[in-house]
């Protein structure tokens, strides 16, 4: 019998995994329609704790294009997490839907939702991981720039959130020498760092975490970056904007960077705060490749997930 297998951290694929489902990714990108895991249709139940673009569009075009019925909720209009306990909504919608997909805010309101569903549960973002957009992530550097293994991804700004964290624990499972900076106090979590070295150990990867932009930026193949106000920090913009100037993706910050270094938002950006026009409109920016990968990078993790948990069945899809 098959573990119903989920994804809510980059943790949960292990490096010949993360490869596998970028290699799917890939031929689904080449073949949009040849995947259906959700024929039938099935419905796959996707909830909105958050405002979204990217996300919501992303997941429904992907699943009807994997021959599924995406069902999007806001959250607020449900009974999830607020008439009705996460656990008892999971035990009902696993009889309803073939997967979950969350976005939302605690991470432990996604753990509580796999540890009683019998079918995958995906976080679309939580306030501690984003790794689906990771996902997209480096299928986009795949693309630019074949292997990833021994590629320099280098994240400037604020260090302490949610894509900090993916890109240090997705980056080092990818096997690449992941570079994070950021002002102090604003830096990822210990137990975040311990759990990339302990990945990175395995992968040949490697973690930088300095508050020094320019030695973090020092040869990269890859920078990233992402807004400094996330949804509900508006009103420690003016304050968030002094304090992280200097970890700005300008133009002469990309100088420290290889010449024909990548780079990466995942939007919205805010140009001139954390991210230049010149460089996010300019030849090294690739942002619209990685916003388009979304779609992709999702049917592979969703496909994937049916096909180890023994929900579908593939012959194409390598576990």
């Amino acid at each position: 019998m098959s573990t119903t297998r989920h994804f809510l951290t980059d943790l949960d694929f292990t490096q010949a995994e993360q490869t596998k489902v970028l290699d799917l990714a890939l031929a689904m990108k080449a073949d949009k329609y040849a995947f259906t895991p959700y024929a039938g249709p099935q419905t796959v139940a996707v909830f909105f704790d958050k405002t979204s673009t990217r996300t919501r569009v992303s997941f429904h075009a992907g699943i009807a294009e994997l021959g599924g019925s995406p069902l999007i909720i806001n959250s607020a209009e449900s009974q999830l997490g607020h008439k009705e306990s996460i656990a008892d909504s999971a035990k009902v919608l696993e009889r309803m839907v073939s997967t979950i997909v969350w976005r939302t805010y605690a991470q432990s309101g996604l753990e509580e939702m796999a540890q009683n569903s019998s079918v995958p549960v995906i976080n679309a973002l939580s306030d501690d991981y984003h790794p689906c957009q990771l996902m997209a992530d480096l299928l986009t550097v795949r693309e630019h720039k074949g292997a990833l293994a021994g590629l320099k991804m280098t994240y400037l700004g604020d260090a302490a959130n949610n894509m900090a964290n993916s890109y240090l624990l997705a980056g080092v499972t990818a096997g690449m020498h992941v570079a994070i900076a950021g002002p102090a106090g604003y830096l990822p979590a210990d137990s975040i760092i311990e759990a990339a070295t302990q990945r990175a150990a395995l992968t040949g990867g490697s973690v930088t975490i300095t508050t020094d932009a320019a030695a973090a930026l020092a040869d990269a193949d890859v920078v990233a970056t992402d807004t400094w106000v996330s949804m509900g920090q508006e009103d420690e913009k003016e304050a968030r904007q002094k304090l992280f100037t200097e970890y700005s993706v300008t133009s002469a910050a990309m100088k420290h960077a290889k010449e024909d270094a990548i780079v990466l938002h995942c939007l919205p950006a805010y140009r001139g705060y954390e991210i230049d026009a010149a460089v996010i409109d300019g030849p090294q920016s690739v942002v619209f490749d990685e916003a388009e990968n979304r779609v992709h990078a999702q049917k592979a993790v969703m496909t994937w997930l049916m096909v180890a948990s023994g929900l579908a069945d593939d012959p194409r899809v390598e576990l």
